[in-house]
């Protein structure tokens, strides 16, 4: 996405595109049910612990470790394989990310490239910062070509400016727009997809769209699958209106996905204590 130029506010200018604002209220619609729901006056702590164990999952699925619930919630050593890398990298991550809301809207710069370090786990040179040209980029999942290190500052630089600045966007359509930003670029050198949407959950938290993070997003890209969020993605990097429409939908039926699975939760909870 081009950030600079055509408007004062470009990301509530994507607000206005067909089919953005009908997925704006949807998506709306869904998060009021959870957090009206009467498990939520009570044991929303527990919904929100619920949330980040499902969103990790989900997260770390996209990213090649699709692994079950239970499997996730027992481990304790994640320092195995690669796959079990991956789900520690999304836990850690999950863990941290409520903790650099206060900095987003300041440096999210910053907060990228605290997110990459703990998600990398590493203390190779490349890992914190932004790569440089010649640095290989370690994303299979996603085969696009990765623009050059030259276009990833500018336009990180770019987002970044918007983010500080703040306008009138949905919240929806600015955690996308971040979200699909960070995954086209792909501006470290691994771990990309894991920090794109962890950026999505700090947008959608820090916005208030979903202050008490029980909507995880992670879970409805994972339930939608693999090729429909590459799908979307290159609909995205293609710049047309149309593409941007279809990812910020796809970006809110994630959402509305995760904050079923949390009522799902709300339910079970409220049965169990009838």
């Amino acid at each position: 996405m081009s950030t600079t130029g055509a408007t004062a506010d470009p990301l509530a200018a994507l607000g206005s595109l067909p089919g953005v604002p009908e997925s704006v209220e949807s998506v709306r619609k869904a998060v009021d049910r959870v957090y009206g729901h009467r498990i939520m006056r009570r044991r929303s702590n527990e919904i929100t612990s619920e949330a980040a164990l499902r969103g990790a999952r989900g997260t770390a699925a996209l990213s090649g470790a699709d692994w079950a619930l239970e499997e996730v919630r027992r481990r304790t050593d994640f320092s195995g394989d690669d796959e079990a890398r991956v789900v520690g990298a999304a836990l850690r991550l999950t863990a941290e990310a409520g903790q650099l809301l206060s900095i987003w809207r300041q440096s999210p710069l910053r907060v990228l490239a605290r997110l990459h370090l703990v998600a990398a786990a590493s203390n190779d040179d490349t890992v914190g910062r932004p790569r440089q040209e010649g640095e290989p980029v370690d994303e299979p999942l996603v085969e696009l070509p990765p623009p050059s290190a030259a276009e990833v500052h500018g336009r990180l630089e770019g987002l970044s400016e918007l983010i500080i600045a703040g306008g009138s966007a949905p919240a929806l359509v600015t955690a996308a727009v971040v979200h699909g930003e960070l995954l086209a670029l792909r501006p470290f050198t691994s771990r990309n997809g894991l920090v794109a949407r962890a950026a999505e959950r700090i947008v959608l938290v820090g916005s208030g769209l979903d202050p008490k993070s029980v909507c995880p997003a992670e879970v409805g890209h994972a339930e939608l699958g693999r090729a429909a969020y590459l799908a979307a993605l290159d609909g995205y990097v293609s710049g047309t209106p149309e593409g941007m429409a279809a990812w910020i939908a796809h970006c809110g039926k994630a959402i509305e996905l995760g904050a079923r699975e949390s009522t799902a939760v709300c339910e079970a909870l409220q049965r169990g204590a009838a």
